[in-house]
């Protein structure tokens, strides 16, 4: 080992021998990066949503819609959070009319169809889905129902309105709840 190196295996080693003895290195080493930015346990779902890259759109709906407080509050909650490629696949122009305020009502609407009043890991979801044959229906806070289902080992979501969303990065642990990253934005019946 050159000397560079033997340096930083002593720092690392160092690292993970004091997390593990404070019980930390779990932490630290549970969370995916998401749109290129650690997600912290100790951070709340808008403390770590604000810096990932792939999230700005949603950011930016939960803020004109008035949902920062509620999803800084204590929770739990998991949170199914379309990227912003999965805002641009709707139709032109639905994203900047939604961020009107007056139609402050429909995207609170659409954005409560993402959120799930429990901190509800992919393996307890995987279970559900088992335990009910396949399919398991999900209520939101926005009152929407979602069909979950698990598909080569990875967990789909069926909206109202017919669309399908694949989670693309699962059991993102935040201190109040999970966010499960999706490919699509899930829509109520209209």
């Amino acid at each position: 080992m050159r000397g560079d190196d033997y340096e930083v295996f002593l720092v690392v080693s160092a690292v993970a021998l004091v997390s593990m003895m404070t019980g930390s290195l779990a932490a630290y080493a549970a969370n995916p990066k998401v749109g290129g930015a650690a997600m912290f346990e100790d951070k709340n779902i808008i403390e770590n949503a604000v810096n990932s890259k792939d999230h700005t759109t949603l950011v930016a709906a939960v803020k004109a819609a008035g949902l920062v407080s509620t999803l800084e509050g204590k929770g739990p909650f998991a949170v199914f959070a379309p990227t912003n490629n999965a805002f641009d696949a709707l139709p032109k122009g639905t994203v900047e009319r939604l961020l009107k305020p007056e139609n402050k009502d429909k995207l609170t609407k659409i954005l409560t169809c993402h959120v799930v009043a429990a901190d509800a890991m992919a393996s307890t979801l995987a279970g559900m889905i088992k335990n009910d044959g396949g399919e398991h229906d999900i209520k939101t806070v926005g009152g929407c129902v979602l069909k979950a289902k698990e598909n080569m080992g990875k967990i789909t979501l069926t909206d109202e309105a017919g669309g399908t969303a694949t989670v693309t990065i699962a059991d993102v642990k935040q201190s109040n709840g999970v966010i499960h990253v999706v490919d699509k934005v899930l829509l109520p019946k209209m």
